[in-house]
This record gives structure tokens, sequence and C-alpha cells, in this order.
């Protein structure tokens, strides 16, 4: 059967390739969702981070709803790549970041994976086209499937195509990621960085100037987010907060209001210069902020945050979709 033919309804068994923050975030998810999976990772002590991760996890899985056959105990180890996607009804690639050891591993799993399995790859800035370059059997079926983190909380998957992927593919990620409770958005062309990296990469650099300029602090910056635009774009995103900035006439009048200050020289655009003096600003200004504070304590606040807050998200825009239609 070829992955043309792939029935979403078959889809039982996942294999998880990569087992860090990201990969052990999907298998959360996947497990939560009523699915079987296997971890694949040559690191001797994946397999004991993995499930210490999951249960860590689990207690905000049961908040948000587990399927009716949803187990800790449905979650396998097998460090041999061959073996471990030979069978994948589905595989969600996770290695890291590096382009050259993607394109090995993701050529090694489409020798192997059946036909009809898709590989989605959590690259967050690589081109599918380039990650599918390699594939000998069937480039078509490889995308790329972006997530965030927490991975088990966080709805958002971008998924894009290269220029081998089918379309009849890249729609059945899309209706596979929705199973898994997640607002699967197709991105239109590939591009570096996809959509949401690019626009948090642009607030990431801006924010570096103006702590390196000294204009604020780290916790300033964050305050400056939270408390303001960050609010509202949890609701609307920029264009829909932007376009009820513009009062009854919307966007139109905010344009013809605000659009001159679009050249104005707000923003510096390129990042500054990491320098050892700039590096320890933001390194000291976090650790003060989060001083006495760790790191599992933050991980546990923000995640009985994100679970209230999607609750809050679907109570006040329950009919927001992935198509832009309200």
């Amino acid at each position: 059967m070829s992955a043309e033919n792939l029935n979403i309804q078959q889809i039982k068994h996942i294999t998880v390739v990569g087992t860090g923050v990201i990969g052990n975030g999907w298998i959360t998810r996947f497990l939560a969702n009523g699915f079987t999976v296997t971890a694949s990772d040559p690191d001797p002590s994946a397999e004991q981070r993995t499930r210490e991760a999951v249960a860590h996890a689990w207690p905000y899985m049961e908040k948000m709803g587990l399927a009716e056959n949803a187990s800790k105990n449905n979650l396998y180890f097998e460090p041999d790549l061959t073996k471990a996607v030979s069978e994948a009804d589905f595989i969600q690639e996770n290695v890291p970041e590096r382009e050259e050891l993607k394109r090995k591993v993701i050529a090694e799993i489409d020798k192997h994976a059946p036909a009809a399995t898709i590989i989605g790859s959590s690259t967050s800035g690589i081109l599918p086209s380039t990650l599918q370059a390699d594939c000998t059997n069937h480039p078509e079926r490889v995308i790329v499937a972006h997530p965030f983190n927490p991975v088990y909380l966080m709805p958002l998957v971008e998924l894009v195509g290269g220029k081998k992927t089918s379309d009849s593919n890249l729609e059945k990620a899309r209706e596979f990621y929705a199973i898994m409770k997640m607002k699967p958005l197709i991105v239109q062309q590939e591009i570096e960085g996809h959509i949401a990296d690019r626009l948090m990469e642009a607030i990431w650099r801006e924010a570096l100037h103006i702590v390196n300029d000294g204009v604020a602090t780290t916790e300033e910056v964050d305050a400056s987010i939270v408390y303001g635009p960050g609010l509202r774009w949890a609701l609307m995103g920029p264009f829909l907060t932007l376009h009820m900035g513009g009062g009854k006439q919307g966007m139109r009048h905010l344009l013809e209001q605000f659009g001159p200050a679009l050249k104005l020289p707000w923003t510096k655009l390129e990042a500054p210069e990491l320098t050892d003096e700039l590096a320890e600003k933001v390194i000291t200004g976090c650790e003060t902020q989060t001083e006495g504070i760790s790191m599992e304590k933050l991980e546990e606040r923000r995640d009985e945050f994100l679970v209230e807050l999607q609750e809050l998200l679907e109570k006040y825009w329950p009919a927001a979709t992935m198509n832009g239609k309200l």
C-alpha cells in the first residue's frame, strides 16, 4: 500500500525518533490520545528520561482529558532505528537541528518504513524540500510537522510540504494531528522558520537590542508582553488585535491613521552582535527573575496556566478555526 492510500483511522502505532524535550512531548501527547508508541534513541539513558518526562506531564494530560484506552504502559523502546520504524503507521522525527544529521536520519527512515507511513519532522526551520532530498523510496510522504513546547499541551503544529510532498499526504497529516486535539496549520509555501518562529524571532531580536542598549531589563521586557500585547494575542493574534484598534472601520481606518508610522525607525530587525557583555546581561537577568525557583516549579506553573488558558480560549473563541473564519 502506498502512502497515497493511507487511511487515517488505521493509524495505531506511532514511532518517535529522537527523545529530547520535543520528542518526549510528542510521546506524551500520542500516549494520551490512545496510541501505542515506540521510541527510538541510541542514548542508553533515553528510556529512563522519557519515562520520567511522561510521568511528570501525565497529570496535565488527565486534566485535558485522556482517550479511553490511553496508558503510559503503551510506550516501548527500540534503539535500533530500522526495527523501530519497520512497522510504524506514523513517524515523528525529532533528532537535533543539524541539517546533515536530519537528512541522513530521514533518508534511513524512508528506506525501512512501510510505504503508507507519513514521516513528520519537528524541525523548527529547515525546509522540507531539503529534508526529503536524499529519500529514494517515497519522498512524497515527508513533511515538516513543527510543534511548540510543551508539545503535550500546545495545540499548534505547522505543517509544511516540500517540492516532492503530495497534497494528499499533507491533508492526511492535517487530519491525523487534528485527532491529536491539535490545531494543524498548513503553511502555503515553504520558508525558513515557517510562520510562528519567524514572528517570535523578530520579537526576540528587538528584545535583545532593548536589553543591550540599556532600555529595559529582561524582566521589564517580559512584563511589557505579559501585561500588554500578550494578553490580547492569546485571543486574537496581531492582525485582529489591530483590526479592533481601528474602531468601527477596523483595519481600514487603522492603516490610514498609523500606516505612515511603519516608516519610523521603531525596530532594528537585524540581531545585535551577541557579545559576552550582552550574553551576561541576558543570562543574569533571567537568573534574577527566577531566583529561588526551580525549573521544575516553573514548568508546573506554566503547564497549569496553559491548561486553564486553553479552557478560557475555548470558552471565548469556540468558533475559531485554522482557516481564519470565525
